[in-house]
């Protein structure tokens, strides 16, 4: 639990593989995992702040949850800090495990009470999915309980059924922070967000020992895990956003695992000896956001023609490979209640027919807003070919994902390509980022929700939505599931599902157990590593 600017004395193996260049076919060590990656979107380290997808899979090894849901075994929910829990009409109430954390102070209900306060006082993007299950910074404290220090109570809302409930606890965001340890580091009332952004404070399998950001993340195991020490003593997060030098570290045996590669260097690894590929469905979407907020993407004709000016299929074919497949409906094509893709495809004549319908004949110019990151820079590329086929000049702005973020949450852009994760893995958890948007006032600054972000008004679909998530009859939620996919088709809407998205990583055959998480809250608690693939 240092801070990642604190000086670090490493074993000279290790000093050597970060400070030298490394000979071929270097094998790291067999309790130290290597992942390749690109740390770019990792900003904060405070578990109810955070929610970048490599952020996740940091705080999925520092910090437990409640609960978890295995998607091993049907996306089941089952017990992490709990040992049980009983559900009735008015609560679900927890049994703790005997636990402690890092720091050694025992794991207690007041400590859940604690993390889950601060979720919803920080009030940030982090706390969204709880405030849509009617839980806010003013309840917050009212809902939940320690009846005593091995037990948790949380209350429950008319907004959601207890299911959808136990997903929000499985969540990074719901992560159980150490309650006496981040209160010693309280400044201004911050409930410690300045401390926790650079250190941790959870009782997980790992504690953070180093964090540089875009260089290295570097956990160690905790000693004061409840279930013993890891086989993997070490997991080392290492910045290589270039994708070939990542596919030569694989390669040589610098790393272990690669989870940032190109399309085309993910193919090299197809049947290749002494390697896997774990191609993790996400739940999620590389989206096309459009600023609804401004002209002329206020206009549904205008946001039609844009989806009738894309090449899906070819930038599939050509850019995504593994990492997605074409799909303009914000529920996986497999997943129960799931309808058919409307007909959206390059189409330039009837995209400029629509342009011209809308006042815009002569077509305008916009601003693309990307992170630099595999895919987005070459999905972004080609949209950019694409739009340009029915009159539409498109300025490409490349940034790091501070930048393209804040600009996001801000509404400060024309155009941008984010990307979507399911909360949870049902339907509801997917079409939630699309069609959950309460209040789209600027004074709402809901900067967590999705669709706020774009500016989209969508009153009649967030009814629905909210209605569909208090249905506690399957058959009559899913034909509002259905309903709701329609009336996003018809609405022509301004946060565009483009790709279902995927999580292709590619692993050395010497690692055994890893399976890569749909939510990125991959564990490495039952990783091991073989001497040799």
């Amino acid at each position: 639990m240092r801070r990642f600017a604190a000086p670090l004395v490493l074993g000279a193996a290790v000093t050597f593989a970060f400070n030298a260049p490394l000979p071929a076919h270097a094998a790291t060590p067999k309790d130290q995992l290597v992942i390749g990656t690109s740390l770019a979107q990792v900003l904060s380290l405070d578990p109810q702040q955070g929610t970048e997808v490599k952020t996740q899979e940091i705080l999925a090894n520092t910090y437990d949850r409640l609960v978890f849901a295995d998607q091993n075994d049907q996306n089941k929910i089952k017990p992490q800090l709990a040992e049980s829990w009983t559900i009735d009409d008015k609560a679900i109430t927890f049994k703790l495990k005997p636990a402690k954390f890092a720091s050694g102070n025992p794991v207690t209900g007041k400590d859940v009470v604690f993390s889950l306060v601060r979720l919803l006082k920080l009030d940030q993007a982090a706390a969204t999915n709880f405030k849509s299950a009617g839980y806010t910074a003013a309840n917050i404290e009212t809902m939940i309980s320690a009846p005593d220090d091995t037990s948790f109570r949380i209350t429950l809302t008319d907004n959601v059924i207890p299911e959808a409930l136990l997903y929000r606890l499985a969540m990074g965001v719901s992560s159980i922070v150490d309650s006496v340890e981040v209160q010693k580091h309280v400044k201004n009332n911050d409930f410690g967000n300045e401390w926790l952004r650079t250190n941790t404070a959870g009782s997980g399998p790992y504690s953070l020992r180093r964090w540089s950001p875009n260089d290295i993340v570097l956990l160690e195991a905790n000693p004061q895990y409840r279930d013993g020490t890891p086989a993997i003593r070490r997991i080392i997060m290492r910045h290589v956003p270039e994708s070939q030098a990542a596919r030569l570290m694989l390669e040589h045996g610098d790393i272990d695992i690669a989870n940032a590669l190109t399309a085309a260097d993910v193919k090299t690894f197809e049947n290749k000896p002494g390697f896997t590929i774990d191609r993790v469905k996400t739940g999620g979407y590389y989206v096309l956001a459009m600023n609804a907020g401004k002209e002329p993407l206020s206009k549904p004709q205008v946001r039609e023609a844009i989806a009738y000016g894309i090449d899906y299929k070819g930038i599939a074919d050509t850019i995504l490979g593994p990492y997605g497949r074409v799909r303009n409906v914000p529920v996986p094509q497999d997943w129960p209640g799931a309808i058919a893709n409307p007909d959206w495809s390059l189409q330039p004549e009837k995209a400029r027919k629509l342009l011209a319908e809308a006042g815009y004949p002569n077509g305008f110019s916009l601003t693309l807003k990307t992170i630099s990151q595999t895919p987005r820079v070459d999905m972004a590329t080609a949209i950019q070919a694409n739009l340009a086929q029915i009159g539409i000049t498109v300025t490409i702005q490349q940034g790091n994902g501070a930048d393209i973020v804040a600009a996001h949450r801000a509404r400060d852009f024309d155009l941008l390509l984010p990307q979507s994760s399911a909360f949870m893995p049902t339907p509801l958890g997917a079409l939630d980022n699309f069609t959950n948007n309460p209040d789209n006032s600027r004074q709402a600054n809901n900067a967590g929700n999705f669709v706020w972000r774009s500016a989209w008004d969508i009153s009649e679909l967030n009814a629905l939505r909210e209605s569909a998530n208090k249905e506690r009859d399957d058959t009559r939620r899913l034909a509002m599931v259905k309903e709701l996919q329609e009336k996003f088709i018809a609405q022509k809407p301004a946060v565009l599902p483009l790709f279902e998205r995927f999580e292709p990583i590619v692993v050395s055959a010497r690692v055994k157990n890893y399976h890569g998480d749909s939510a990125s809250l991959t564990r490495i608690e039952g990783v091991s590593k073989a001497d040799k693939p």
